[in-house]
This record gives C-alpha cells, structure tokens and sequence, in this order.
C-alpha cells in the first residue's frame, strides 16, 4: 500500500464525458481534446468512467483503452480519479489496481448492488471497499448516490472512513445532501478527509456552507463554478452566492432536462468534440430541449462552448 502522505483533494473534480463517433465508436483524438478543455477550464482534478462518462455502456476493453489514454494525456497535469465500480469485489480490485498502476490518484466506488435487489449488508460493504483500498493502496471518493438503491448511513459512512483509512473521500449527492453532509462532517470528525458534492453541483451553495471542500460537476461549466469555490473559501460568501445564482439556471437546465448529454451537447456546439452521441438505448437531446440549452449556455459564454473555435 502506499503512503499515507498523500496530498488532501479539494475543489473542482469534474467527470469527463467520453465522446464517440458517428458510428459509436470511442472518439480518442475527442477524449484528448476534452481533457485538455477540461484542463484549461481551471479544474482541480478530472474523473473518468463515471456514469455521466456513460461507464454503464462501455465494455472492459474500452475503459482499459481509456485509463491508458486519460493517464498518458494528462500527463500528471492534473489528479485523476477512476471509477472503478462493479458489484464484484474481485472485478473493482482488478480495476482499481489497473488504475492505480497507470497513475490514478484517487478512485471513485460505489456500494455494491445490482438492480433493485441485490445488495450488500455493512459488513460485505466494508470489506469491499477495503479490498480495493488494499488492491490499489490510493484514496478512494465513496459515492453516495440514489442511482444504487443503497441507503449509507452517515454512521456507516463514518464507520467505513474509520476502518478503511484510504475511503474518506465523500461523493454525496442524495436528497438534503446539505444535510448530510454536515452530519457526516459533525460525526465523522478528522476522519472525514473530503467531503464533496455531486449531482452537477445543483445542490453546490447549500453544501458549501455545510462544509464540503470540494464539487463534482459535468465538464458543461466549471470554469464558472471556479468564482463560487474561491469566493466561499475565502470568506466572500455573498460574492460567491452571486456567482452560483448566475449560472444556477443553467445547471437547473443540465440536471433537470438534459443529465450526461449536456455536456457533450455544449462541447459539441464550442468545437470541443465532433459528434455528441450517446449510446443506446440512451436518446440524444430533443432538438427543443438541445436549442434551450445552447441558448442559455450563450448567456453564460462557459468556455466549453469557444474553447474549439
């Protein structure tokens, strides 16, 4: 395992969306340029395979291909964090030590569960987050999202941060995530290490003033939510409600109307990427739905949408 001296992640930690091409096949010369939009976006770390990455659609040997190209790419530029969730034990090991020999800084894990039924109790949860922490021996972000059907407690959660030292990064984005996370925080003490929020950081004021330290957005605007973490982390809370409250619309849009196709759909419009498909069975925006997006991201001018011309 390796040192327990690594350096505390915070701020922006953005999932990448991985383009395709007309045909459906990975876009590489497409992911390239997105990590490199990504990178000039002002983030402080990027994800990949997570599920606005489409992870739930690609086979083992494209996210193979993908960890090579993301990690080569970025070249130590910025921390990478994998997803690396499956509901076998033996199978995330696998890609958590994968990620980790190619350079990963963190990974990303969901609980184990497999449709609406097929859980794990606490104790197997326990130990599958600690066999891939032993596996890849870097820090893993837990994520805690309703697309699992899990329910993590914030005593679990902090039971797990206790027992497996390498997860005490937090991904919360459940209903009163606020909430939650400032209860974690509270219970969890020094042993919650990053609390973050997720969801397109739809939820990003109200946890920050629950005292998470980081967000994990779409590549769609981080540059814009730069202004928000800045200005809260130094004090300046009413200049960062104003930033959030100007690009609140569009994140509304993004969550509510368009989820993982946003991004694309704006990379797509700036240059960034050629095509934005999504895999079947997913659906590609309604043109209405696309042409209220484009319009509203206009307003905004995030530099995913110039950053290709």
């Amino acid at each position: 395992m390796r040192s327990a001296k690594t350096p505390i992640y915070r701020g922006l930690f953005p999932v990448a969306p991985t383009p395709f091409t007309e045909a459906g096949d990975l876009d590489l010369e497409g992911q390239r340029r997105v990590i490199d939009c990504m990178i000039d976006q002002g983030v402080d770390g990027i994800c990949i395979l997570a599920n606005y990455s489409e992870q739930f659609l690609l086979s083992d040997q494209e996210r193979d291909i993908l960890v090579e190209l993301c990690l080569s790419h970025v070249a130590g530029r910025k921390p990478v964090m994998v997803t690396c969730s499956h509901f076998s034990t033996q199978i995330a090991v696998q890609r958590a030590r994968y990620a980790a020999e190619r350079g990963a800084s963190l990974l990303m894990l969901m609980p184990p569960y497999h449709g609406a039924s097929l859980k794990a109790d606490d104790g197997a949860m326990i130990g599958h987050f600690g066999r891939v922490a032993d596996a890849a021996g870097i820090p893993i972000m837990v994520q805690d999202a309703p697309l699992s059907g899990v329910t993590l407690t914030v005593p679990f959660l902090v039971r797990l941060a206790c027992e497996v030292p390498l997860a005490r990064y937090f991904k919360i984005e459940v209903p009163f995530a606020a909430a939650k996370l400032r209860s974690l925080i509270e219970l969890g003490g020094e042993a919650i290490i990053g609390p973050f929020d997720g969801e397109e950081a739809i939820t990003m004021m109200a946890d920050l003033d629950a005292g998470a330290t980081g967000t994990m957005s779409s590549a769609l605007l981080p540059d814009l939510l730069r202004p928000v973490l800045d200005h809260h982390k130094a004090g300046r809370r009413q200049e960062a409600a104003l930033a959030y409250a100007k690009v609140l619309p569009l994140i509304n849009f993004e969550n509510r109307q368009c989820g993982l196709r946003a991004a694309k759909s704006v990379m797509a419009e700036g240059g960034v990427i050629k095509y934005e498909a999504v895999r079947h069975p997913l659906d590609g925006l309604h043109p209405a739905t696309r042409a209220g997006l484009i319009e509203l991201a206009h307003e905004l001018n995030p530099l995913a949408l110039r950053w290709g011309h």
